[in-house]
């Protein structure tokens, strides 16, 4: 064996062995971060695969390189098998789908690039409210090469509220207009968005990077049909590789790949879109419709769960796959109570609450998820364990003896629910 050929632990040990701590920590920790979860070996697979090797610019059949024989079927199988999940089937001639965006942000910013000049507006969800930095908001290019009017929600209910949108929508015009968020409990009503679109001549976009496993698994509305555009990460609940996709109607395909190739990228990462095809293969299956009702009822119940034990949720509970937690009352920011929680073995983020009176980077709330613990098989019993654990931690998120027990506690569970993957 040459040193080329060299596994990685002869090769770089110091990388594998960060690999293997990241793989122990992976399965000794509940993960509650909402955009996070666990990918298939086979997905892995795909994405470690031979495929990293091989440069194609451009699309299936309309190559600037030779040698894509393979490359155009993978790329054609992702594609077909996500219009299978997505459309009516895959031969849905109405949906076009791009699947080489390097990931959500750059899928959203080939969006613009379809069909915007700079200082055109965009109207998307404003970032304290819930919303992502790519809709427009101030730190993002899309903030500093466009005019964006965010939209907000209630300061009663924490909710989206139509007719403000609509309000909005119709004084500023805006060319795009999203529908999607990044950190917000609920639901999403397409249709009341496809209606103001209707009523100003915006392009519709929704973002589904959060949702897209809930909406393939039908636990969750589906955009596809009503918006003009689609987005979306492959990883979160989708459980792929770290990639994106666009789904657009048919008349707006050319603008969507020129955006994409040569607008913003060179070559795909065929590993990833290689990824994206095994993703969409398993969740094709029955099980995955298990598992993205699982996702939505683990997260309602440990909703309920932490209610009881005094929590403060935003919007008072969940649809969906997250939770937004306002611990105002518990007298602790959300910075030291998800470092603390991570000390005991849960893993969450810190995050920004409607109206949050403290800064960005030390705000009143955290945001968790269920989509890693569900893809592990855990459930109500797991939840409600949860709840309980973070209310420990709220109560003394210095006690750092407490913290070392509830860590304990919870490896003993997780060993009881191998994770997807790992390979211990």
């Amino acid at each position: 064996m040459t040193h080329f050929d060299a596994p990685l632990a002869d090769k770089d040990p110091s990388i594998a062995r960060l690999i293997a701590e990241e793989n122990r920590r992976e399965h000794d920790t509940m993960r509650l971060i909402a955009s996070e979860n666990y990918a298939s070996r086979a997905v892995m697979e795909a994405t470690g695969s031979v495929l990293t090797n091989k440069y194609s610019e451009g699309y299936a059949h309309k190559r600037y390189y030779e040698g894509q024989q393979v490359i155009d079927q993978v790329e054609e199988l992702a594609i077909a098998r996500l219009k299978g999940l997505f459309g009516s089937g895959p031969q849905d001639d109405t949906l076009h789908v791009n699947v080489q965006p390097y990931s959500g942000s750059p899928a959203n910013l080939a969006v613009y690039l379809a069909f915007c000049q700079p200082h055109d507006t965009v109207m998307g969800l404003g970032l304290p409210a819930g919303g992502h930095l790519t809709h427009g908001w101030t730190v993002s290019i899309t903030g500093k090469y466009f005019k964006s009017v965010p939209y907000g929600v209630s300061a009663e209910t924490h909710r989206i509220e139509m007719d403000e949108v609509r309000k909005l929508a119709k004084e500023h015009r805006p060319k795009i207009l999203w529908a999607g968020t990044t950190a917000y409990p609920r639901t999403l009503d397409f249709a009341a968005f496809r209606s103001i679109a209707d009523e100003i001549g915006a392009i519709l976009v929704a973002d589904i990077a959060h949702i897209s496993g809930l909406v393939c698994g039908g636990a969750h509305p589906s955009p596809i049909g009503i918006a003009d555009v689609v987005t979306s990460t492959t990883h979160k609940t989708f459980r792929g590789p770290r990639g994106g996709m666009i789904f657009c109607k048919k008349q707006h395909a050319s603008a969507i790949d020129k955006a994409v190739f040569p607008g913003l990228q060179g070559g795909p990462h065929n590993h990833v879109t290689a990824g994206i095809a095994v993703a969409a293969h398993e969740a094709a299956q029955p099980a995955f419709k298990e598992y993205a009702r699982r996702v939505v009822d683990n997260a309602k119940t440990l909703g309920e769960a932490l209610v009881t034990r005094g929590f403060d949720l935003v919007t008072g509970g969940t649809d969906n796959h997250l939770l937004l937690v306002d611990l105002t009352n518990k007298n602790v920011a959300g910075k030291p109570f998800a470092q603390a929680l991570d000390r005991a073995g849960i893993v969450c983020n810190y995050n920004s609450v409607p109206f949050d009176k403290r800064k960005p980077f030390d705000p009143s709330g955290i945001r968790i998820g269920t989509p890693a613990v569900s893809s592990r098989g855990m459930g109500p019993g797991e939840m409600e364990q949860l709840a309980g654990w973070m209310d420990r931690v709220v109560k003394a998120p210095t006690d750092e003896t407490l913290l070392a027990s509830i860590a304990k506690e919870v490896k003993e569970v997780c060993d009881k629910f191998p994770a997807p993957g790992l390979r211990l």
